[in-house]
């Protein structure tokens, strides 16, 4: 089992270890270069103070946790990693997510840069710069190799996942409204828990899409997403004891495999044939109403519409409109032509779509897809613009909306269904990370983290 955070809070308990030496760690990886461009503010003194005062017995016993720069924390900015609200007003008081984490012993070491008001799934902000992915279970990856071109983290929760990848937190704080939290997670090999989305309150956090934005968890092993998703939605997961072999599982034909890169692809049956040795069942199934989606999202979707409702009141003003990242402002701008009629109709339309998936979903506990069908590409081959060379600025932006739109496809798919999903590592030493994802409708939490912790034991085998 690698390092996590379970294991250092009872470390602490045990008393071979301290919350206050293990904060000068995670200060010091904070301070390296792997942190480049992951933070927006550090608060390394209150950091140490709360590890130092922090009970023992507290559930995250004074250990570093960051928050994503969306979440509003008493005294500071929630600017969204933007340059439109480096001005705005200091937060009067802490988010319902960061008051929870708080009580629970959190030590806060940091807020993390991310995607420019969370729009994109590949991580890269013109304004902050932007992470280089790492794996923290594999730190011999080749993608470490100084020779080796960095690649991208994964968005939006970008400087969240680096920040625990590096060892800088033992959690981080993120939100998942198309996979900003597993997309991430399976680029960093790290854990990543969407929970329903109803079970977490967003209140106190800037926001993407009311209705898909889900305020929940990185982590590195399943154990800590359990117990972080208690912490957030303040109820306990009920554990379930039944074995491998006792859960029904099953892997969908459609969609999730559509321009799956060959490593992906390998990696993704290489781990089916470790669970299936153990012992699981897993059923190959037609699930036809997956190919609705696009015609459902016809219009956009959610997003554009609900974040041009929010931006709007900046957007008409062109001395501001001018301060956004011109790809994350276009797909914001696409919500003017939604008309409240289209609105209205892909509310139904995702309703009826839900009960059609539910019914079909039924027989099983939980589904298996490969986390995002690709790897993680080079920075440099969906970097901003930089107006020096007009022609490779338009390729650039041609790989980034190809990336972003491969990256988020497989992802988005729970956040339409209300449901919930765990994005965990299924790749091999010496691969660049990857991740597979059990899912399944919503507050099917308990089963969805019950059956990860089964699959974890499995492809964590040496």
């Amino acid at each position: 089992m690698q390092y996590d955070l379970s294991r250092a809070v009872q470390e602490i308990r045990e008393g071979s270890t301290s919350a206050s030496a293990l904060m000068q760690m995670s200060i010091a990886a904070a301070q390296s270069p792997l942190c480049a461009n992951v933070f927006s503010q550090t608060f390394f003194d209150s950091a140490r103070w709360a590890a130092a005062e922090t009970p023992k017995t507290a559930p995250l016993a004074g250990l570093a946790i960051t928050v994503k720069d969306l979440f509003d924390m008493e005294g500071s900015r929630s600017c969204a990693s933007s340059l439109l609200l480096q001005d705005s007003p200091m937060a009067p008081a802490d988010a319902i997510a960061v008051k929870r984490l708080r009580a629970a012993g959190a030590a806060i070491i940091g807020r993390t840069h991310m995607v420019e008001f969370a729009f994109s799934g590949v991580g890269v902000n013109p304004h902050f710069g932007t992470p280089a992915a790492l794996d923290a279970r594999h730190p011999a990856n080749p993608q470490l190799a100084p020779t080796r071109p960095a690649r991208i983290p994964g968005g939006s929760s970008s400087g969240a996942a680096v920040s625990v990848a590096s060892g800088a937190a033992w959690a981080a704080l993120g939100s998942d409204t198309g996979g900003s939290i597993r997309i991430p997670a399976a680029l960093n090999g790290l854990i990543g828990f969407k929970s329903t989305a109803r079970l977490v309150p967003t209140t106190g956090s800037v926001p993407l899409s009311p209705t898909l934005d889900t305020a929940c968890a990185l982590t590195r092993s399943v154990r800590d997403a359990i117990l972080l998703h208690e912490i957030l939605a303040d109820r306990k997961v009920a554990h379930d004891e039944r074995s491998l072999q006792q859960w029904r599982l099953a892997v969908p034909r459609q969609i999730f495999f559509e321009q799956i890169e060959a490593a992906v692809e390998t990696g993704f049956e290489r781990s089916l044939e470790q669970l299936q040795a153990a012992g699981a069942h897993i059923e190959w199934i037609d699930l036809p109403e997956l190919l609705e989606l696009n015609q459902i999202n016809a219009i956009g979707g959610f997003s554009p519409a609900e974040s041009h409702a929010w931006h709007r009141r900046y957007l008409q003003d062109p001395e501001k409109a001018a301060l956004y990242d011109p790809r994350v402002r276009s797909r914001i701008e696409r919500g003017a032509g939604t008309s409240a009629a289209d609105y209205l109709d892909l509310l139904a339309a995702r309703k009826t779509w839900i009960e059609k998936m539910q019914a079909a979903l039924a027989p099983y506990d939980a589904l298996l897809s490969p986390t995002t069908p690709i790897t993680a590409p080079t920075i440099d081959s969906v970097a901003p613009a930089d107006g020096i060379n007009p022609k490779a600025d338009a390729q650039r932006d041609a790989e980034f909306f190809r990336v972003n739109g491969l990256l988020l496809r497989n992802t988005s798919v729970v956040n339409m269904l209300d449901g919930c999903a765990l994005s965990l590592p299924c790749h091999a030493p010496g691969e660049l990370p990857m991740g597979l994802m059990v899912w399944q409708a919503a507050l099917h939490d308990d089963e969805v983290l019950n059956i990860s912790a089964r699959i974890e034991a499995v492809l964590n085998r040496e």
